[in-house]
């Protein structure tokens, strides 16, 4: 292949020295035209100045063009040579200059509508017996050329075939329904430089895109998907289709700016060669530092690299192209398509051919093409892809072939209508030098991708195939050799790996870049990427910057805590005292103070005070629902049994006092063996509310998780707070009674007065209550149980002190009190004339 090339070289530059008839060679005669849209010319001179409908003209030659034009006028003759491909029948084509311009390209597209052997366009005819003058069109490159053609072509239902123009928008087969394409869409090619970024862990780049329909789109994909692999976008940018434009340089030096102030490294280009050889170019003259460039087949295999003067200095050029063969044979037939194209006999004979194609139409061919050489061409015949226009050419004539029915040895010439060959298109497969392709549901052909890196070797240029993409992505890493000094992978981050313990909160307007910040308590780091921590389960906790979980150890009144220790001691003195107490009422039961304070059902009340203040127990150590259930009724039970008695006592009380005339009657049911039945009916009054509150909602023990950082407090909770009501109610009841019946009640003399005990004791009992109440209904720690040891404490110390402290003391210190006289008719009220005259 070299030696024939180096050949090629040299008759093409002996062959240069006069215009050739390279320009004749795009149209030809043949029973099936196929139209071709190439851009032969890059740059428009009078489109911004035409004030009528001329011919827009192109200068400039684009080389890339003219090699895949000559990849479709290849593709032609090859089929018209082949025997088992459209036997007997000759393809034609008519291939026009699309300039990277719309208007020029819908210009050729209408030719291509007009009907054969005339300059008119069918719109009136029905859709289904139109046939224009092409079968199928093979082109344009450009995304948004396409997608202007695209809509024309499909309203006709005409087979378009794009060598080039990998939008999304175009992956819609509904709104183009005859558009196919041999390259994969921007989606897979998105997909693969992500996958790109990934693996060398680089997430702080720039992305700058053409400001076209290819760029746009393309960077609109890259930076949703992008966004969803952790990778943050310093900025986004657009050049300029045309850097000729007064506004191009100062958008380029914006972009340059950027870059150096966002500190990037990586820099990824969606765009055409134009543009991104503008981009290069500035940065080169504003001193750009070193960089990695990771670009598509639209700028990379292009002559970028031999038109920009120092273009070394940029760094590492990474990217993708579309992975295709060498079409065997296409070098060599241009080396000697140039070497006809130089003899007049050759010239005569296409011109010849011309001729037979209507001569009454715009000429937009290649009209710079008569002026190059082989010569010029050398460098890009070799890296120039021209498989896709060899596949788009093929695609058509196996669905022409099927559509005419053709067999191994002949076709029929019928008449075949455009729209046929759809359906052979979408859904049988076509082969290209013995490999087998077919379109996907999106009308394209998905043959992966090669990773090209930019090679240089004292001075050269070679593009070096370092992995490859499908569905995976997979790379050589060690052919890779990176500008850095050690020629290792750059680097390219706006934040740093978290430490364990610590996750990501984002800083800044780029909502992927972020400071670690340590997990706060009762949360945990789940996994090195994560963005915010895990709560941990209830019964679990965690300190701060924690990675596990812990176990939550229990928390309740310990039996061996000092507060626990005083408060049973505080409780057994109390105990003491109530048996010290009933132990000397029991010697002096038959002195008048005792028989006047109730006898036996004194005795009976310092009971009930000693088991009251003994349930203290109940609410140490590891509670339990039935603990929880049995310390609200032991506590109801034994003060009902303590104010049962207090009850029947102010009942005497008010008979003596306020009913003095029924008194002898009825004293006889509060006094002596009688009154036990009051006592029995208060007790069982009390243990029907009981069951009351069993059913409506007794006290529980509810684990509470909120009050301690590291355990789980084990507290009793009030399940129904009207039921825990009902459940004291009565004892709130039977101290109201004992306060009214009691309180107003005064001495005789130096008589002693009982009531006076009743009274405070009862007093003592509501204060605390309220106290009590308020506290427990809002605490939630462990002094919560503290609080009802003291609440029971404190009530029999008090009633104690109150009730029966001072009958003691009169029974020791003052015995000349204990008598008949001092506790017999000693209780009355006072008179309210005495009171007045007072």
């Amino acid at each position: 292949m070299v030696p024939e090339l180096l050949l090629c070289l040299g008759l093409g530059c002996a062959g240069a020295l006069r215009p050739t008839c390279l320009s004749a060679q795009f149209r030809r005669p043949g029973d099936y035209i196929l139209g071709g849209l190439f851009p032969f010319g890059k740059d428009t001179l009078n489109l911004s100045t035409r004030l009528e409908p001329t011919p827009v003209v192109c200068e400039r030659l684009f080389t890339d063009g003219l090699i895949w034009a000559l990849g479709m006028k290849f593709a032609v003759d090859e089929i018209n040579n082949s025997t088992s491909l459209l036997p007997g029948v000759t393809l034609g084509y008519d291939i026009y200059d699309s300039c990277f311009e719309p208007l020029v390209a819908l210009q050729a597209s209408l030719m291509f509508l007009t009907r054969n052997d005339t300059t008119g366009i069918g719109i009136l005819c029905d859709s289904t017996d139109c046939q224009p003058r092409v079968t199928a069109v093979i082109g344009p490159h450009k995304s948004d050329l396409s997608l202007v053609t695209a809509k024309l072509f499909s309203t006709f239902f005409i087979p378009q075939v794009s060598y080039g123009a990998s939008s999304e928008k175009l992956s819609n087969s509904e709104l183009f329904p005859s558009f196919y394409r041999t390259v994969p869409g921007d989606k897979n090619l998105v997909e693969a430089v992500v996958q790109l970024l990934n693996r060398f862990g680089w997430n702080w780049i720039a992305t700058v895109a053409s400001d076209d329909e290819y760029g746009q789109g393309a960077q609109e994909l890259f930076l949703s998907t992008a966004g969803n692999n952790n990778i943050c976008i310093a900025f986004e940018g657009l050049i300029p289709t045309d850097p000729s434009e007064p506004s191009a340089k100062k958008q380029l030096e914006d972009i340059i700016n950027l870059i150096n102030k966002t500190k990037v490294n990586i820099i990824v280009i969606f765009a055409y060669s134009l543009p991104a050889q503008a981009l290069l170019e500035q940065g080169i003259r504003m001193g750009l530092s070193k960089k990695v460039w990771i670009g598509t087949q639209a700028w990379m295999l292009s002559d970028i690299p031999t038109s920009i003067p120092k273009i070394q200095s940029v760094g590492t050029v990474l990217g993708f192209a579309t992975k295709a063969s060498t079409v065997p044979g296409f070098q060599k037939y241009v080396a000697d398509l140039f070497t006809s194209v130089q003899q007049d006999e050759f010239c005569q004979q296409s011109r010849e051919l011309n001729r037979l194609m209507s001569t009454d139409v715009l000429d937009l061919h290649c009209q710079e093409c008569d002026n190059i050489s082989l010569g010029d061409l050398s460098f890009l015949l070799s890296i120039t892809q021209v498989q896709p226009v060899h596949m788009a050419v093929y695609s058509v004539a196996y669905a022409l072939h099927r559509a005419l029915g053709c067999t191994p040895k002949a076709c029929p010439k019928a008449p075949i209508r455009s729209w046929q060959l759809l359906y052979f298109m979408d859904t049988l497969p076509f082969e290209v030098n013995s490999q087998s392709f077919r379109f996907d549901q999106s009308h394209s052909t998905n043959t992966g991708y090669k990773l090209i890196l930019w090679s240089w070797k004292n001075g050269i240029l070679r593009y070096l195939s370092v992995g490859d993409y499908k569905e995976s992505l997979h790379i050589e890493e060690s052919q890779i050799q990176f500008h850095t000094p050690d020629q290792k992978v750059p680097t390219s981050e706006c934040f740093r790996h978290c430490k364990p313990g610590q996750v990501r909160r984002v800083k800044g307007f780029n909502l992927c870049c972020y400071d670690c910040t340590d997990c706060p308590e009762n949360t945990f780091w789940s996994s090195e990427d994560s963005s915010s921590c895990t709560p941990c389960l209830q019964h679990q906790w965690a300190p701060a910057q924690s990675t596990q979980c812990y176990e939550r150890s229990e928390r309740f009144l310990f039996w061996d805590e000092p507060l626990t220790i005083a408060l049973l001691t505080l409780m057994s003195i109390t105990i003491l005292l109530t048996c010290l107490t009933a132990l000397l009422f029991l010697r002096h039961l038959q002195t008048p103070l005792v028989q006047a304070a109730g006898a036996e059902r004194t005795l009976f009340a310092l009971l009930c005070l000693a088991l009251l203040s003994l349930s203290c127990c109940l609410y140490v150590g590891k509670p339990s629902d039935t603990l929880c259930t049995m310390q609200e009724l032991v506590h109801a039970l034994c003060l009902n049994g303590c104010f049962s008695t207090f009850l029947i006592k102010t009942l005497e009380i008010t008979l003596v006092t306020e009913f003095p005339r029924c008194a002898p009657s009825l004293l006889c049911w509060v006094t002596h063996r009688r009154s036990w039945l009051l006592v029995a009916l208060c007790l069982l009054a009390q243990g029907l509310l009981c069951l009351c509150h069993l059913h409506l909602g007794p006290a529980y023990l509810g684990p509470d998780y909120k009050s301690l950082p590291t355990e789980v407090l084990l507290v009793c909770s009030t399940k129904s707070w009207g039921a825990f009501a009902l459940l004291h109610g009565l004892n709130g009841c039977l101290a109201l009674l004992c306060f009214l019946g009691t309180f107003m009640v005064q001495t005789l003399g130096k008589k002693y007065n009982l009531a006076r005990g009743i009274t405070f004791a009862i007093l003592i009992y509501f204060v605390v209550w309220i106290f009590f109440v308020a506290i427990f209904a809002t605490l939630r720690t462990v002094l919560r149980p503290v609080t009802q040891v003291a609440t029971i404490l404190i009530i029999s110390l008090g009633i104690l002190g109150t009730n029966y402290v001072p009958k003691c003391y009169v029974i020791l210190f003052k015995p000349e009190m204990n008598t008949v006289d001092c506790f017999q008719n000693s209780i009355q009220e006072e008179p309210e004339d005495s009171a007045n005259k007072q």
